[in-house]
């Protein structure tokens, strides 16, 4: 039988089965309102191996015990296989209790068939092969399939309801249902496919230099890692959980590579945190660099600045020494007599004539000042 998933978090057998049990009896009250080409229907004189029956009891998904015109025969569904649950020699299968809670819903005893049989009428376990059609004449092996309870068998020359069970499987698989869904309760060969594939996906690219995309792959290996965890677990509970029937090798196949994809997810962890401990170390180096350089700019600014400070002091001291000198051998400055300060002449003493009444001729004394008459 084909391979289903387990989902990690519903693993209480009874609460899966009352589930899938409800669910189921939705799908089946939506399917017997389905009318397509899978509805096959034939008169009493299409074929002379045409047998009405009357159901007993049902076996599993795709077996049933019948009353029949010649006894009670053992009926196998034709062309659909559903989940094994009566193999002593093996567990029980991937919704096989749902499958064959299914049959019973959709042939439920004391209810009347009809029986179409193909070239081989019986298999050897003595089993009468044949279609089953129910009063309405829907062909119950396509709706197993149509349910997802079941899938396409092709065992030649029994072919003629192949075309039919193929459609209504496809048909399941659109729809997503029973074994085609994502999460049927079950271990899962698709969960195992899906945590194996997100690790390698993520360990196939290299180490981003990224802080953040680090962080977002290492969750991711988080996510694959407890997946994993899960579904190693749920291998060890396989006697416990309803669990999907895989061969010995097959379930030991399936755990390996659980273990392999869990030592690569941790080596991965181990190398993405080396990578951010490198990061980290560059970033710190690259800050500490960058610090030193700017102290370094910062003294060599200071420095410079004081030089310039330094060197424009000295360059006024030269130009003040050079103006001294200057001024130092300028030629003596000619400075000119100061200008007389004019005296006003002093007012004439009055004169005392001497000689009043004399009118004759005057004889000055030197300076002008004194005469005397002249005789």
């Amino acid at each position: 039988m084909g391979e289903c998933t387990l989902s990690p978090k519903n693993l209480g057998h009874r609460a899966l089965l009352k589930s899938a049990s409800v669910a189921l009896a939705a799908a089946i009250a939506l399917t017997a309102c389905t009318t397509n080409n899978t509805q096959l229907t034939s008169s009493s004189s299409q074929n002379a191996a045409t047998n009405e029956a009357t159901v007993s009891r049902v076996i599993d998904g795709d077996t049933f015990v019948a009353t029949t015109s010649e006894g009670e025969k053992t009926i196998r569904l034709l062309n659909v296989d559903t989940p094994e649950t009566k193999d002593p020699n093996a567990p029980v299968e991937c919704l096989g209790p749902e499958a064959t809670t299914a049959l019973e819903q959709l042939l439920p005893a004391g209810s009347v068939v009809r029986l179409e049989l193909d070239e081989e009428p019986t298999d050897k376990y003595g089993r009468t092969l044949a279609g089953v059609f129910n009063l309405s004449g829907t062909l119950i092996n396509a709706e197993v399939a149509r349910l997802g309870m079941g899938v396409p068998m092709l065992i030649e020359p029994n072919r003629k309801f192949y075309p039919a069970v193929q459609e209504a499987f496809e048909e399941a698989r659109t729809r997503a249902v029973g074994l085609n869904s994502t999460e049927p309760p079950c271990l899962p060969a698709q969960q195992v496919e899906k945590a194996v594939a997100a690790v390698e996906a993520i360990t196939a690219v290299p180490l981003s230099e990224s802080t953040s995309a680090l962080d977002k792959s290492n969750a991711g290996l988080v996510t694959a890692l407890a997946t994993i965890a899960a579904l190693k677990a749920a291998s060890e509970a396989q006697g416990k959980v309803h669990w999907a029937a895989y061969q010995p090798a097959k379930l030991a196949q399936l755990v390996s590579r659980l273990t392999t994809s869990a030592s690569a997810a941790t080596a991965r962890q181990a190398a993405i945190k080396g990578k951010k401990k490198s990061l980290a170390d560059a970033a710190a180096n690259a800050a500490r660099a960058k610090a030193e350089a700017a102290a370094k700019a910062a003294a060599a600014k200071v420095a410079a600045e004081a030089a310039a400070a330094a060197k424009a002091k000295a360059a006024a001291a030269a130009a003040a020494a050079a103006e001294a000198e200057r001024i130092r051998n300028l030629p003596s400055v000619y400075v000119p007599p100061a200008p007389p300060v004019y005296v006003p002449p002093a007012a004439p003493a009055p004169v005392t004539d001497p000689y009043p009444g004399y009118t004759g001729p005057r004889c000055y004394a030197p300076g002008g000042k004194t005469w005397r008459p002249c005789g």
